[in-house]
């Protein structure tokens, strides 16, 4: 099984960011954090690669009737998508929340993993 689910789509960088953003919010994501993987590589190491940028997606909702089941979840959250620069295009990839949760071992978890991953899904189909 796969950790993950991509797209690589066209535009300029910056654009897919607003739009994978605009994406999630249309299924009920917010972003939380924001990081640019790429400039802190440059910055702490000196080393160039292309842009990459992990943006944490939390559903609210989701992520209440997680910890309701499992009061640790929080180490498993937020939902990582990335959003980095390859040749041909910007590849857009999020995290397989099932794949995720067989980590943890809790049975009760599957349907919510199910549902959000449907949505997580979306958010990639659509771009």
């Amino acid at each position: 099984m796969s950790y993950y689910f991509n797209k690589t789509i066209s535009g300029e960088f910056d654009q897919v960011i607003e739009q994978v953003t605009a994406a999630l919010k249309t299924e009920g994501f917010g972003v939380l954090t924001e990081i640019d993987f790429s400039g802190t590589l440059k910055k702490k190491l000196d080393v160039d690669v292309p842009n990459y940028r992990i943006l944490g997606a939390c559903n609210p909702q989701f992520a209440y009737k997680s910890y309701q089941k499992e009061n640790k979840i929080g180490v498993m959250l937020p939902c990582n998508v990335i959003v980095q620069q390859v040749e041909g295009g910007v590849e857009v990839s999020a995290v397989d929340p099932i794949a995720s949760m067989q980590g943890v071992g809790n049975q009760e978890l599957e349907g919510i993993a199910s549902e959000v991953q449907a949505k997580l899904k979306a958010v990639i189909d659509s771009l």
